[in-house]
């Protein structure tokens, strides 16, 4: 082994180290940017390459931050509390209902914005909503859970729903508008799987009968009296409330639509999220009043210093030679054949996400796929495999992805406890048998449609 990738490795793993632990609540954007620098410093990775990095990373990071702040802006209007009593009031007493409709919820809100994103929309519903229903801990454990594994792994159908896939998509030189056709089937099949077995593991944990709630959760907040300084949105009727809310979501669904548009006419989709970002935000400053200062500081900007930190580390590995002898090791494997090589890159991937975290492991497969001179499809087929394993097989372990790290933030700002254990009961069942079937969906979905 060489020294620069024996240093590399050597700075890589106390990266992930420091993320994973995180001592004394450290963000994870302080460890990933004080690793990158460290590469930076020894050469390995050169201003050529930072050029290179900034090109591929670029335009992802501003469309899931465009998107991130349009979830942030949904807060001010009101629609966590107002999503929180329609899921209380399509409930109807039944705890079983419930858990259909959240994992509908969780689904609509990671295709609608992105998987953090997501959890960032979804987390504080549910709190609102279990906390409001007076649950006890035990009871509100199947909800969230489950709600956070179905939110994180439904960034898999479309590649505009993650930060770490919208960049692998570059690498790879597929658009949105493939990446869905090939990917949009298997992948809610695997999701609608994921959902039933996990309703079959915590059905037991499951109230069947939800108890009333201690107050009116959407009354809570739209009662108040508008003040310019607070910017309370002051809507009068449950009625208008739902058509303003609904017209919301029309706007970002339609904005959404046209990322693909705009993908399919070799646009940049940046723009169109910036640009729908900014419709957004002068929608809020004519109902609110206020200043869009404060949305800029709830934006978790850290996410972008995260990615491209975690990206010139894995540069730095990959200019080390750590990705060619992954070639040397993976090539015989493609070489089997398509159905080996998905299960087996997929498998690969899934066990380095939840080792090292789903950013780098999808990026060192990635890279590595486009050392191989495979053929368009074999590519796009494998490297879809490799995003299952990202998605849905990082879930194995609460550290596996950047979004279940924000979940588990939130819940302990919140006081709510989550052991391994509460979180493996599920996982270890669910997330292997889901993986493998939505593997096994892909291959005869590429196998039909594109073969």
């Amino acid at each position: 082994m060489s020294f620069e990738i024996a240093i590399t490795i050597l700075v890589f793993i106390m990266t992930m180290s420091v993320v994973l632990l995180r001592p004394g609540e450290i963000n994870e954007a302080w460890p990933a940017s004080v690793g990158a620098g460290m590469i930076l410093l020894t050469g390995i990775v050169s201003s050529d390459d930072i050029s290179d990095i900034i090109s591929k990373i670029g335009g992802a990071s501003v469309t899931i931050m465009a998107t991130i702040v349009m979830a942030v802006i949904l807060e001010s209007f009101g629609f966590f509390h107002w999503a929180a009593a329609r899921l209380a009031y399509l409930a109807k007493g039944s705890g079983y209902r419930l858990y259909w409709y959240i994992q509908l919820l969780c689904f609509l809100m990671t295709l609608l914005f992105n998987n953090d994103g997501s959890i960032l929309i979804t987390t504080p519903i549910l709190i609102l909503l279990l906390t409001n229903l007076r649950l006890k801990p035990h009871e509100q454990l199947p909800y969230l859970l489950s709600g956070a594994l179905i939110a994180t792994a439904s960034s898999a159908p479309i590649g505009v729903s993650n930060i770490v896939n919208l960049i692998a998509l570059k690498i790879v030189h597929m658009s949105l508008y493939m990446h869905t056709a090939m990917m949009f089937v298997p992948a809610t099949l695997g999701l609608l799987f994921m959902s039933w077995l996990m309703f079959v593991v915590v059905k037991k944990k499951i109230p069947e009968k939800l108890p009333n709630s201690k107050y009116d959760i959407e009354e809570m907040f739209f009662t108040k009296k508008f003040h310019p300084l607070k910017g309370t949105l002051s809507i009068e009727t449950k009625r208008k409330r739902t058509i303003f809310m609904l017209r919301v979501l029309l706007f970002v669904f339609v904005l959404r639509c046209l990322l693909f548009v705009a993908s399919y006419l070799s646009i940049p989709i940046e723009l169109v999220a910036v640009l729908g970002s900014l419709i957004l935000l002068l929608w809020r400053w004519y109902h609110l009043r206020t200043n869009p200062i404060d949305i800029f500081k709830k934006t978790p900007w850290h996410i972008l210093i995260f990615a491209f930190s975690m990206y010139v580390i894995i540069y730095g590995l990959h200019n080390a030679g750590l990705t060619a002898m992954l070639v040397k090791i993976c090539e015989p494997i493609v070489n089997q054949g398509l159905f080996q090589a998905s299960f087996i890159m997929g498998g690969l991937v899934s066990i380095l996400s939840n080792l090292f975290n789903n950013h780098p492991a999808l990026m060192i497969g990635t890279i590595t796929l486009t050392e191989m001179g495979l053929d368009p499809i074999t590519l796009k087929t494998i490297y879809l495999a490799n995003i299952i394993g990202s998605d849905m097989g990082s879930l194995l372990l609460p550290i596996g992805t950047l979004a279940s790290l924000i979940w588990m933030d939130i819940l302990r700002k919140n006081n709510i406890k989550v052991t391994w254990n509460d979180y493996l009961s599920v996982s270890l069942i669910v997330v292997p048998l889901t993986t493998i079937v939505t593997l096994f969906l892909l291959f005869y979905w590429v196998q039909l449609v594109f073969a």
